[in-house]
């Protein structure tokens, strides 16, 4: 139902909440809270794909960004132990794991033979792990193949870091950026609203400090991911809220690079009373939702490992411009129960990409074109 005439789009639609929206939309304007309380409740989401399928063509024609990158998580050994998480363990646990320094030289090695141009870096808060251990970690990555992507640790990381090693956040994003860190994931943000943060994940950082961290990372230049985990316990009052203080501070940093909404998984989870797997409904309305909403937030990227590859591809045509890359080695979400596989070939996603009509465009973090 794609329609690159603004007049032809808007005189499309039958819904009039939606259409207003189209209206905003082609005005260039952003749309308001109240807007996207409803886009989020709506039925009528081939209505709504048609203004978010507008707004990423009116952006990127048919181009779909993709990456080819590894993710490293160097330890599993983590003293939040939230309830969301099926990765976690206890020191001592016969799944925990950390990996040494010359470990992890060697698996970015391996993965650079394969043809990999970024690597994700996550990990649990460890006790045991100092900030020298991280610099080192950073300058040996980096010493693999100087123009690697480096993406590493999460806003709940750099805090962590920051108090272990009695500093400010922002010394220490200073030090790693000057170790090598290129750009920052946006993992931890999961749902701003503090009463649903005190169940899935209650000794994690605050929403208002994951937002103060990121404001501190792009104080420093460094872009980063933000992220909403939903299908847990959150209304769509809180993916409301949570939507416009990313908009909020992408507005007073612009900072933010990509926008990557995350299906909750609860296998292995301690949330015992998770809803069921989300609907194609369900992911369409918030990627759609996002790709109108976040008009200062240039990409909006769909990881297939999440969501299957089928509803990835049709997310393509809901706003989405970006489907996440190859991830060998994926392990958080596969803890938590995703029947994915946990790596994917260019070739597979290039053809995944082609066949929604879209012209592949393989890039990294920072969106510089790869061949």
């Amino acid at each position: 139902m794609s329609m690159q005439d603004p007049e032809r789009l808007v005189s499309g639609i039958s819904n009039p909440r939606i259409r207003r929206i189209a209206e905003t939309v082609c005005r260039n304007e952003p749309v308001d809270t109240s807007a996207l309380g409803e886009m989020l409740a709506t039925d009528d989401i081939l209505e709504l794909g048609a203004v978010a399928d507008f707004q990423r063509r009116r952006l990127y024609g048919n181009r779909v960004f993709y990456g080819v990158n590894m993710n490293l998580n160097y330890t599993n050994i983590c003293e939040l132990r939230c309830p969301l998480c099926a990765f976690s363990c206890d020191p001592g646990d016969e799944t925990a794991f950390v990996l040494s320094l010359d470990e992890i030289e060697n698996r970015v090695c391996r993965a650079v033979d394969r043809g990999v141009d970024e690597v994700h870096i996550v990990g649990g808060l460890n006790p045991e792990l100092g900030l020298d251990y991280f610099e080192e970690m950073i300058r040996r990555v980096r010493g693999v193949k100087n123009d690697l992507v480096i993406v590493a640790f999460t806003a709940v990381e750099y805090d962590y870091f920051a108090r272990q090693s009695a500093m400010p956040v922002s010394d220490v994003i200073g030090r790693l950026s000057a170790a090598g860190v290129d750009a920052l994931p946006g993992g931890g943000a999961e749902i701003f609203s503090p009463d649903v943060r005190k169940i899935i994940a209650p000794k994690k950082i605050s929403g208002r400090q994951w937002l103060r961290i990121m404001e501190t990372a792009h104080e420093h230049g460094l872009k980063t991911n933000a992220t909403m985990l939903y299908n847990h316990r959150e209304t769509i009052a809180d993916m409301v809220d949570h939507l416009a203080a990313i908009r909020e501070l992408q507005d007073k940093t612009g900072g933010f690079k990509t926008f990557v909404p995350l299906a909750f998984h609860g296998a292995n989870t301690g949330i015992q009373q998770a809803r069921a797997q989300s609907t194609g409904y369900d992911d369409i309305r918030i990627y759609a939702a996002a790709r109108i909403f976040l008009h200062n937030v240039a990409h909006i990227k769909a990881l297939w490992m999440y969501l299957g590859e089928k509803t990835a591809q049709v997310l393509l045509s809901f706003g989405v411009d970006e489907l996440g890359g190859t991830y060998y080695d994926e392990k958080v979400v596969h803890s938590a129960g995703a029947r994915t596989p946990d790596f994917g070939s260019e070739a597979r996603l290039r053809k995944i990409i082609e066949n929604a009509g879209g012209r592949p465009v393989r890039t990294t973090a920072l969106y510089r074109e790869r061949t």
